[in-house]
């Protein structure tokens, strides 16, 4: 049996989850900072990082109770050493080395995409590449072609706002807060996605989601400054239909490209209602099939992590000791 504990604290959501032989979560905790982050309209990357300090080894020891194992059952310690805020990164890594040395157990860094790619592997055990993934977050928008688990090329990518950080932008400029993404799509529901007009960019595969949001705010401004008011439900609903037809035609036009009938989505964007019904829509059209994580693993969690740390542990990758963590990598 091969257990692996995958430690994640790349933004702020501190977790810690036992995988056995990679596909089995035995245990997935996390501490999430929303209702902290909240007042301040997003995360502050100075509070997530103390954050993750206070509650970083009671969310370990929580996964480790959850999963009923003890250190001498470990294979290994997987951890987010990349990319995501650098000082909340430090904490993890910094613990899974402390963590991996006193328990004597290999360590092995994971990539934070890589880890979303991964939990689609939990829920759909029967997935093997080659296939083609849309990876969208609050700051990935990708289109990968996965040709083994760790050989892949980019076809698509973005070329300013990512998926998610486009939602959260027109979420604050309507003034729904933080976190900005299920907020707009929770409205969205009431309005019409045909009221307004905006636009739905084409750059190849590769993503651009600045013009939509500028377009966005610049109908609120106009309207504000001419003394209009807006539905903010069709202003929600009408943004949310341009960035999933983009999302969608892409991926799609990205699988018929490499004669991938195999479709996966990965991130907190793939959590989307509408995301996941347009797709699964097309996907069937075309006759492709389409795999998804469950919901509660799109976003950052550290069963993706531990899976990720698996495939990487059984193909003889380790890391050492001075691992550092990075802000930015690319895949």
């Amino acid at each position: 049996m091969t257990y692996i504990i995958g430690i994640e604290t790349s933004c702020d959501e501190t977790a810690a989850s036992v995988t056995k032989n990679g596909r089995e979560v035995l245990s997935n905790v996390v501490y999430s900072q929303i209702d902290i982050h909240e007042k301040y309209g997003g995360v502050v990357p100075e509070i997530a990082s103390r954050k993750h300090i206070d509650k970083i080894d009671a969310v370990v020891k929580a996964s480790m109770k959850e999963a009923d194992i003890t250190c001498d059952d470990l294979s290994a310690v997987a951890v987010t050493n990349t990319p995501g805020l650098v000082g909340a990164l430090l904490v993890g890594v910094n613990y899974a080395k402390g963590f991996a040395y006193a328990a004597k157990k290999p360590l092995v860094a994971v990539n934070h995409i890589e880890g979303h790619i991964a939990a689609n592997y939990i829920t759909n055990p029967e997935i093997e590449p080659p296939f083609v993934c849309l990876v969208a977050s609050g700051g990935h928008s990708h289109i990968l072609h996965m040709k083994s688990f760790h050989e892949f090329d980019i076809l698509g990518r973005t070329t300013d706002d990512a998926a998610g950080e486009a939602f959260d932008k027109v979420a604050r400029v309507l003034g729904l807060g933080y976190p900005g993404g299920p907020k707009l799509s929770r409205l969205a529901k009431e309005g019409r996605d045909d009221a307004i007009a905006f636009p739905r960019p084409r750059h190849g595969l590769d993503f651009s989601f600045s013009g939509v949001k500028t377009a966005v705010i610049n109908y609120v401004h106009n309207a504000q400054q001419s003394g209009k008011e807006i539905n903010k439900a069709d202003v929600a609903a009408s943004f949310q239909k341009s960035v999933t037809d983009v999302l969608v035609r892409n991926t799609i036009e990205a699988a018929e490209a490499v004669n991938s009938k195999i479709i996966c989505m990965a991130g907190g964007v793939s959590a989307n209602e509408l995301l996941r019904s347009s797709m699964a829509q097309a996907a069937q059209a075309r006759g492709m099939k389409l795999f998804m994580p469950e919901i509660s693993l799109c976003t950052d969690n550290a069963a993706m992590i531990s899976m990720a740390g698996y495939l990487n542990f059984m193909a003889g990758i380790r890391s050492p000791l001075n691992l550092n963590a990075v802000a930015q990598l690319t895949l």
